[in-house]
């Protein structure tokens, strides 16, 4: 679930500008600054997002407020928290490199994201920066990793059971828990990796 909250700070207060209006003046104009704060609410636990600044000015007519201005050039995201928007994949290159990725995991009890991609594969490239922004959203308690196949021995990519890119896999204990093949629409794989992750986290 999101909600939203708004904020609003006037200069000069809007009392003075009301008062002290002139006779056949109807429009008093006083600026105005926006603060939109949003969150988001996924398994039980919230994430903040970005704050957005808006500078303007609001004209009054007859009780009604009309908004005219323009976003600040400078300072307009302004951070409520230190969580990232986005977090890169860690690249595995190695064989070696992947037993100890998952021998860690299996030592610390956490459950792992792996995209098996190709440079090759025009899907696999569009998906992995959607991939990024969905481990922000689950930094720092489950780490997100990618294996190009053309880089690591075959003998990997067979361990792990890929025959297609994209291939997106839950790994936890040392096993691999749940995969999807990610050919199709890059917000609907995101959408499911999203499910495979909570239907693990529940189960």
């Amino acid at each position: 679930m999101t909600s939203q909250s708004f904020n609003l700070r006037f200069s000069p207060p809007l009392k003075t500008l009301i008062n002290s209006n002139s006779p056949g003046d109807n429009s008093p104009c006083f600026s105005a600054s926006f603060l939109k704060t949003q969150s988001s609410s996924f398994g039980g636990f919230s994430l903040k997002r970005k704050a957005l600044g808006f500078d303007g000015k609001i004209n009054g007519f007859g009780g009604k407020f009309v908004i005219v201005g323009a976003w600040r050039e400078e300072g307009n995201l302004e951070e409520l928290d230190d969580a990232p928007l986005t977090i890169e994949l860690q690249q595995i290159c190695s064989e070696s490199q992947f037993d100890r990725v998952i021998a860690e995991a299996e030592q610390l009890e956490e459950s792992l994201i792996i995209l098996w991609m190709a440079s090759w594969c025009r899907k696999c490239i569009y998906l992995k920066p959607k991939l990024e922004k969905l481990a922000a959203d689950y930094h720092p308690r489950l780490r997100f990793y990618c294996v190009d196949v053309n880089s690591v021995p075959h003998n990997l990519v067979a361990l792990a059971g890929v025959t297609k890119m994209p291939t997106i896999q839950l790994w936890r204990d040392g096993k691999k828990q749940a995969e999807m093949i990610g050919g199709h629409k890059a917000y609907l794989v995101v959408n499911e990796v999203r499910q495979m992750i909570e239907n693990e986290c529940t189960s």
